[in-house]
């Protein structure tokens, strides 16, 4: 890697001490610190080893139909040991795995499939979702279980799908046709749906004649089928004896959380049930780990603001705050910047409310109000911590914004988040909470803003040239020099095929506005912090809004102009 210039020969002495820090794959340590990314290091892996790389954009992760390549590997053991078979030729199996040097998993295979076998490296992302669209069966698990209800025999415990360490395990089979079986089976069945659409949360409602069951869906919702009415009552008490909640209480608002273990998977799954007139509602936020890629570089910046943010990050101390609304991908977003700049010579420290992504190396602390561990107490206590870097979930009041303004102006780097429809309205509201002007002049690193816009599927998206009121507004917002050549743009619009499930869109990615603090903006938020003008001297230094960006990712095809309007603002 390093003759290949994928790294530097100070970065693979820093991998190397991490290894040491912490047991791992030499690989493995130079992915963590974000050095390079699986892809280069399984390439690598295959020139040392001798081993043909196999990816999805080389055309060889691909499995051969026809060849019940699913009865050779079954999908348990594919996931459990991250291998997928491509191929039969010659009595010979070729399999991708990630790790070919492991002789155990190749004879294992061989044993199970009779076969030899030709191993292939790749990554395990890739192989996973590989493994996803392999063995998919039928998308409504819900239906199926309703259709198979009461076919099965005996009773059931939770005993049956409990793991020791206190997780629902959605892999076991669940016999019974007792309500209570019913119920769990239901539970479980609901759970593998909206995992394998991607879902964010899942809702349940009942109304006066009906019941409403629905996902999220990259931030939309969508109808699925609903469970009967009478069956309503049974799950949400399901639920809420996994989550360790008052079944009895159907009165007030409750909050818990559970965990999953699913196809080599953990999820964490928080869980809010309110009363209503027609009896409880209830919401389930699903926290697919496995899901996230802290990866900056995927998220969606441009060049020009990654930069900018790295450069900030990369600071010794001061104050960074990304704004955007719920749901929008800021806690994302800040942990790929931490995963980013974690070393071991760094102190990282985290206070959030709850702990949504755990990494490894960085401290991180959940607030608890009702024993007065709030943001502001919980960062004064952080500062006897010697931290080098500290990471506010939110700035929720003064108080914390005065300790967060402490903590900066006395040697820590400080990043949060702020609840502001732009990245420059972060600044009359930290005046509006107490903060001097001069003090915030001086310790401002960054401000930044962001939205999540859906991506057109790549399998449907259709192209369509743009008419003159799109260009004419895009050559007016997008603020490119040069300007792209109106005759030769191509724009996208949704259609929707069996990959996206008809929706047109797969996957959201991040547009940003980055405003790094420079010498003419200081001066005007130290005179009256006006925010035309801050607007004015953040353009005149090549920086641009989140209507800019958007239409970014219009051009590259990523997006389409509706959706990018839907969740942008007008430029000032």
């Amino acid at each position: 890697m390093v003759e290949a210039g994928w790294i530097t020969e100070d970065q693979l002495v820093k991998a190397l001490k991490f290894q040491q820090q912490n047991p791992c794959l030499i690989g493995e340590a130079i992915v963590k610190m974000h050095f390079s990314n699986e892809e280069k290091v399984a390439m690598a892996l295959s020139k040392q080893l001798g081993v043909p790389y196999a990816s999805r954009e080389n055309q060889i992760l691909n499995p051969e139909k026809g060849q019940t390549l699913e009865k050779m590997i079954s999908e348990k053991f594919a996931r459990e040991h991250v291998v997928i078979p491509l191929f039969i030729e010659n009595n010979v199996l070729a399999a991708a795995m990630t790790d070919p040097a492991n002789i155990l998993l190749v004879d294992n295979i061989r044993l199970v499939t009779g076969m030899d076998v030709q191993p292939f490296i790749a990554t395990k992302a890739q192989i996973l979702k590989v493994i996803d669209s392999f063995y998919q069966g039928a998308t409504d698990l819900i239906d199926r279980v309703m259709d198979a209800a009461g076919q099965s025999k005996g009773e059931t415990s939770d005993s049956d799908v409990i793991t020791a360490d206190g997780k629902l395990d959605l892999d076991k089979v669940i016999m019974g046709e007792s309500k209570g079986a019913q119920s769990i089976k239901l539970v479980n069945a609901i759970l593998k749906q909206a995992i394998s659409e991607r879902s964010s949360d899942i809702h349940l409602e009942k109304f006066d004649e009906k019941v409403s069951l629905r996902f999220r869906i990259d931030g939309v919702l969508y109808e699925r089928s609903a469970p009967p009415g009478d069956l309503v009552d049974a799950l949400i008490s399901r639920v809420k004896i996994l989550s360790k909640l008052d079944v009895s209480e159907r009165r007030l608002p409750q909050d818990g959380s559970y965990s999953i273990k699913y196809q080599n998977r953990i999820i964490e799954i928080r869980v809010s049930v309110c009363p209503t007139v027609f009896g409880e509602k209830m919401v389930q936020r699903l926290l697919d780990k496995g899901a996230v890629e802290l990866n900056i570089e995927k998220l969606g910046f441009e060049p020009r603001q990654s930069a900018d943010f790295l450069k900030a990050a990369s600071a010794p101390h001061g104050l960074i705050f990304l704004t955007g609304p719920t749901g929008s991908g800021k806690t994302t977003t800040l942990n790929s910047v931490l995963n980013t700049i974690k070393s071991p010579e760094l102190n990282i420290m985290t206070l959030e409310d709850p702990v949504e992504i755990k990494m490894e190396g960085i401290s991180q602390v959940q607030i608890k109000p009702q024993i007065g561990l709030t943001f502001a107490t919980g960062l004064r206590s952080f500062l006897r911590q010697d931290p080098d870097v500290i990471l506010v979930g939110e700035v929720r009041d003064d108080e914390t914004a005065e300790a967060c303004l402490k903590a900066a102006m006395t040697g820590h780097l400080v990043l949060s988040t702020l609840h502001t429809n732009s990245a420059l309205e972060a600044i009359p509201r930290l005046i509006d909470m107490g903060i001097e002007n001069y003090l915030l002049a001086s310790t401002l690193l960054c401000l930044a803003a962001q939205r999540l816009v859906r991506q057109l599927c790549p399998e449907c998206k259709q192209p369509y040239r743009p008419p003159k009121e799109e260009i004419d507004q895009m050559m007016a917002e997008c603020l490119l020099n040069p300007l792209p050549d109106p005759a030769r743009l191509m724009f996208y619009k949704p259609k929707g095929c069996p990959k996206c499930s008809n929706m047109g869109y797969k996957g959201r990615k991040a547009i940003y506005e980055v405003y790094f603090n420079t010498e003419e903006m200081k001066r005007i938020i130290f005179k009256d912090a006006d925010i035309h003008k801050l607007d004015e001297a953040a353009r005149k230094s090549g920086a641009w809004g989140l209507r800019a960006s958007g239409w970014r990712k219009v051009i590259a095809g990523l997006t389409s102009v509706d959706e990018m309007l839907s969740v942008t603002v007008t430029e000032r």
